[in-house]
């Protein structure tokens, strides 16, 4: 192996030395666009660009999924919610905890997958009341031999993947300013993409690429502002007026709430090569209360498309003007190529906390589905010709005023927690909150590092008293296909397979298996504490299907036990309180690593896949 890098790395020095290389070299995006078409590694925090969390592995199927053993566990040391997933490439998996953000690799070449390396950083521990829903962290990123991750307290570091030294450290923000960062980088040829958390203490929301080699800033975009800092230029474009204009992240605010706006950027990134377009979501306008910032508060409650080379904006399209309800659009996009209605389209799938399932078309950002795929009642439709949705004016909240019963809560019909997609069934499945809430604006002051909310909140189970559900969602109708009740939110995340079998926990800490066309549970196992992070899977050296997921209570909907919060108050931790005060009597703290097998399975290795775009 060797020598064979040798003999290439010397013809690729001598072309460059005759100057007939015919395209640049790119090879961080060239090994990562050819891994993550290996099904036996997990190369990326959700398996691919496309972010289907689909598997191509097929040993573990409906038929057999029910022999499924603990084949063995890793202990994290850390008692906080586990909200990632591990990563594994060439026979290492990694992963990284909440705060103080270790960060482990496991050799899985030897029996019980001992630790290779530990690396655990430096952090003030004052930096943990700043984070405003648990100190969570979900995922690390891998690229040309390193590992990157992002720590709470706003740094991005990069590791060598194979001893775990610290290559580089760079500062995104200062928690001191009320910034933060608890999601998973995502690595597209030379740059490291992350964004910042800290969308409830005024901070103004951005997306920073850095230089994969060295960590130094390539540009940083920001939410909000003139369209100069949010790097919009003569290439950008929408389908709706509302959408068009000059400097729109400054003109649809009032005064310079802009500076204080929020549009934080904590969710998952999804990438398309052939388009060049990063894609991801901007969070709620600050503060809370809406009264205080009138307008449609551009660019918060977005998605956006952006040129990952210089990160100008391609598209945007706000999904919640002028947010009253905290419905963050940080959700994850998946990409995937659907016909509708005789038409085939590049298309962009988004289920938002503002409980509407889109499907849109990722090279305009024109909508072309949107149907609730949870029970709300703050807006009726979305108005495919302006974009706009369809406002219930009753839900709408008020300062001063308690607005009751708003389906769903803040934490939206669907917070973070992954979806995944099978091409083999062309469904999507998505993990749901069942919750309303009452709702009341309060005048807040701005002031850098102290939560800058202005609301009272208090969430409850929806109708029929379960909190969550798991469902399977046709994204060419917006249609269920099937559900399935759960006690509490359905706050992890999903894992499909060619076995035609979907993984997902729940926060009482079931694992559980179910029939990808019909939603049958085949199979389930209980682990020692809740589950809101997403299952993944690999083949091992033995040539057997593993599956793992990280078990850990926590998250704002877990907070109420991870972070042993009082339960007297249901508005408390901005209202879960009132929807998860009684967790406790199902699960505890914890921090787990479980990792299972076939009893005795079959031995095989998948084929590369076709990626389903």
């Amino acid at each position: 192996m060797v020598r064979r890098q040798r003999v290439v790395s010397a013809t690729l020095w001598a072309l460059l030395l005759l100057g007939s290389l015919p395209f640049p070299l790119r090879s961080q995006a060239e090994d990562l666009t050819a891994l993550q078409k290996d099904p036996n590694q997990w190369v990326l925090p959700a398996k691919n660009y496309a972010s289907t969390r689909h598997s191509e592995l097929n040993q573990i199927t409906a038929a057999n999924v029910k022999n499924l053993k603990p084949a063995w566990t890793f202990s994290t040391g850390v008692l906080r919610g586990h909200e990632g997933s591990p990563l594994v490439v060439d026979n290492t998996m990694y992963l990284v905890t909440p705060f103080p953000n270790i960060v482990y690799a496991l050799d899985l070449t030897k029996p019980g997958a001992p630790l290779k390396w530990k690396y655990e950083p430096k952090q003030d521990a004052a930096v943990m009341p700043i984070a405003c829903c648990d100190v969570v962290n979900r995922g690390v990123a891998y690229a040309d031999g390193k590992i990157f991750f992002n720590q709470l307290d706003a740094h991005t570091v990069a590791l060598d993947a194979k001893t775990g030294k610290e290559l580089w450290k760079v500062q995104q923000g200062d928690p001191k300013q009320g910034q933060t960062i608890t999601m998973a980088p995502l690595i597209i040829r030379d740059k490291v993409l992350t964004g910042i958390s800290g969308g409830e203490f005024g901070v103004r929301g951005f997306v920073t690429a850095n230089d994969v080699g060295t960590g130094k800033q390539v540009w940083r975009a920001y939410s909000t502002g003139p369209d100069a800092e949010v790097l919009i230029g003569k290439d950008f474009t929408s389908p709706y007026p509302s959408h068009q204009g000059k400097d729109l992240g400054v003109s649809t605010w009032k005064g310079e709430e802009w500076k204080r706006g929020g549009g934080t950027t904590w969710g998952w990134y999804s990438y398309d090569p052939e388009l060049n377009l990063l894609y991801y979501g901007t969070g709620n306008p600050g503060a809370w209360n809406a009264d205080q910032r009138p307008g449609d508060n551009k660019w918060s409650m977005s998605l956006v498309a952006r040129n990952p080379d210089t990160g100008e904006a391609k598209w945007a399209y706000q999904m919640t003007p002028h947010d009253a309800w905290d419905y963050d659009g940080i959700n994850e996009s998946v990409l995937v190529d659907l016909t509708i209605g005789g038409t085939l389209h590049k298309a962009l799938v988004h289920f938002d906390r503002n409980g509407f399932g889109y499907t849109i078309d990722r090279t305009n950002g024109k909508v072309l589905v949107a149907k609730p795929f949870g029970h709300i009642n703050w807006a009726s439709a979305v108005d495919l010709q302006t974009g706009l949705p369809v406002e219930n004016p009753e839900k709408r909240t008020k300062q001063g005023v308690n607005v009751k019963d708003i389906c769903p809560a803040a934490m939206g019909a669907k917070d973070q927690q992954p979806v995944a997609y099978s091409p083999r069934t062309k469904l999507f499945y998505v993990p749901t909150n069942h919750l309303c809430m009452d709702y009341e604006g309060t005048e807040v002051n701005y002031m850098a590092g102290v939560p800058y909310v202005g609301a009272v909140v208090k969430m409850t189970a929806g109708p029929g008293g379960h909190r969550g559900e798991f469902i399977a969602w046709d994204p060419t109708t917006g249609e269920r296909k099937w559900t399935i009740k759960e006690k509490w939110s359905a706050w992890g995340g999903a894992l499909s397979t060619a076995g035609d079998v979907v993984f997902y926990g729940t926060m009482d800490g079931w694992f559980r298996a179910v029939d990808a066309r019909e939603g049958k549970e085949l199979w389930n196992f209980k682990l020692g504490s809740g589950v809101i992070g997403s299952p993944m899977t690999y083949i091992g050296p033995d040539g057997k299907q593993y599956v793992a997921i990280l078990s850990g209570i926590g998250g704002w909907s877990g907070a109420v036990v991870a972070a042993d919060l009082a339960l007297d108050d249901p508005t408390a931790a901005l209202g879960a309180v009132g929807a998860f005060a009684d967790l406790g009597k199902d699960t505890n703290k914890g921090g787990m690593l479980y990792v299972f097998a076939l009893d005795g399975g079959a031995k095989q290795v998948a084929k590369k896949q076709t990626l389903p775009q």
